[in-house]
């Protein structure tokens, strides 16, 4: 994103008085030092590229527990 990363994203979200979506985080950083900081900004879920099938399907399954007008 040109004028803000998906941290800063999140974090702007989060503060929003608004019903708060399912953020997932698509990253190619594998690194457990990476993941922390996206956690820690609100996000819901960590997924590495190449991403894996099986974990996807199961983070949109969770996803389905969301209200509807909160997943995109």
């Amino acid at each position: 994103m040109p004028e803000m990363d998906g941290l800063e994203a999140t974090r702007i979200i989060r503060k929003m008085p608004i019903a708060q979506p399912c953020i997932v985080a698509m990253t190619a950083n594998a690194l457990s030092e990476d993941k922390d900081p996206c956690f820690e900004a609100g996000m819901n879920y960590y997924l590495t590229k190449p991403i894996n099938l099986q974990e996807l399907l199961n983070i949109l399954k969770e996803a389905e527990k969301w209200p509807k007008n909160l997943v995109s």
